[in-house]
């Protein structure tokens, strides 16, 4: 059994990625329904919670049938690390996770998410306050390491056991290596494989198919993965990984009728939590992801990602169900 603090989370669980601008409330909840585990808000900055800043405190926004549910933070500054740590707290998630991954350039130019790479002490000075400035289990997401001079993970990952964290999760890849190229799950591997480490080690990176999450278990022994990008319009993956754990077969992939009624569900729990303007132009990014593949899909799309009345894109999506209903949904997941 996989525990993090008082948290059981089975005996391997599967974990969504924090992804900004996807895994919100209407999101997480279609991956709660496939069966993820365990999942994390979208990254948060401690200096918009700490001055208030709206966006940065409907991300805190969380609700029992998520449970058990992780919120992200990021930043670089020690007072603002803490304050935010209370604040956290006090929205009452089951465990608190520190960004020390993002590679993005506007987080790591201020040091924050994978700019922390570069000055490791900085990095364990601030989880070690974190650590004693709040009563939740404290976790971190990270990478390899700057760039593949600055590979010292190993080291990383127990000196941060050490000052008090309860799990880790680890992305193959270095910042400097963006989303491109392959991740190492070797190194990942060797960590799940140290003895002196006792917490949970999560492998994160490539997971898009049954096969390889099952190939990338038993190779590298992780405690559980977490899976980002492929989750994408495919929250099925979870559910598929599971079975495929379980018989070693394929479940059938999602109908057209259920891809449609996971985009229209996704679409109005946008509006409802986002009210309609947001709700209704933040939707856009997500319609490719979930009919992908689909033939002549385009003028549909168009419709989808330029119009503004809900009615007329709940309707569009009933005329996608009723056009495609006959067709073999294809299997395209990443």
């Amino acid at each position: 059994m996989v525990t993090i603090g008082n948290v059981q989370l089975g005996e391997f669980p599967l974990l969504l990625a924090p992804m900004e601008d996807v895994s919100d409330p209407p999101f997480r909840a279609l991956c709660k329904a496939q069966g993820c585990d365990m999942m994390y808000t979208e990254f948060i900055s401690v200096e918009g919670l700490i001055r208030d800043a709206e966006k940065s405190v409907k991300k805190l926004d969380i609700y029992d049938y998520e449970r058990p549910i992780g919120i992200q933070i990021f930043g670089a500054e020690l007072d603002s690390m803490q304050r935010a740590a209370e604040i956290v707290e006090a929205a009452r998630p089951e465990l608190l996770d520190i960004n020390y991954g993002c590679p993005v350039k506007k987080v790591v130019c201020k040091d924050a998410g994978a700019g922390i790479l570069k000055d490791i002490p900085k990095m364990v000075k601030l989880t070690e306050a974190i650590v004693k400035s709040t009563k939740l289990p404290v976790t971190v997401k990270t990478r390899l390491g700057w760039d593949e001079n600055s590979i010292y993970i190993e080291d990383v990952v127990e000196r941060l056991q050490d000052v008090g964290i309860q799990a880790i999760t680890i992305h193959g890849r270095t910042r400097a290596q963006m989303y491109k190229g392959e991740a190492d799950w070797s190194k990942i591997g060797n960590i799940k494989n140290n003895p002196r480490i006792r917490i949970p080690v999560f492998g994160n990176g490539d997971i898009d198919s049954p096969e390889k999450a099952k190939e990338y278990r038993e190779k590298y022994g992780v405690d559980g993965i977490m899976i980002g990008r492929a989750s994408i319009g495919y929250p099925w993956i979870f559910r598929e990984i599971k079975h495929f754990f379980k018989t070693g077969k394929h479940l059938p992939p999602p109908t057209v009728t259920e891809r449609v009624a996971a985009a229209r569900e996704h679409f109005i729990r946008s509006i409802e939590w986002k009210g309609e303007k947001l709700g209704v132009v933040e939707m856009r990014r997500h319609y490719t992801n979930y009919f992908r593949g689909f033939q002549n899909i385009k003028n549909y799309r168009s419709v989808l990602v330029t119009e503004h009345d809900p009615e007329i894109i709940l309707s569009t999506l009933n005329e996608i169900e009723a056009e495609y209903a006959d067709a073999l949904a294809p299997v395209v997941r990443f």
